[in-house]
């Protein structure tokens, strides 16, 4: 599945959740990232990212598509970290 993952975290662990974002999905701007993911890497994420956050004051937004064909994407202004399909 295609997933485009945003969040807002206090200060303290912004960072840590940076780090764990970046093991499982592709940076896209500021406390957002995207891509190709199976249920199971989704879960091991949210699991590790619940476990980092305090509900009261955290939050994370979970925008899922089959594929990434179904999405169309709009960017205005600068695009913070373009993605190649290039291995």
């Amino acid at each position: 599945m295609y997933v485009i993952l945003v969040y807002d975290m206090g200060e303290k662990r912004v960072g840590k959740m940076l780090k764990l974002c970046r093991r499982y999905l592709n940076w896209i701007q500021n406390s957002v990232f995207e891509g190709e993911i199976t249920e199971v890497k989704l879960k091991e994420l949210l699991f590790s990212a619940k476990n980092m956050m305090e509900p009261e004051e955290d939050s994370i937004l979970i925008f899922k598509s089959r594929q990434e064909k179904w999405l169309e994407k709009e960017v205005l202004g600068k695009e913070k970290n373009k993605l190649d399909n290039f291995l």
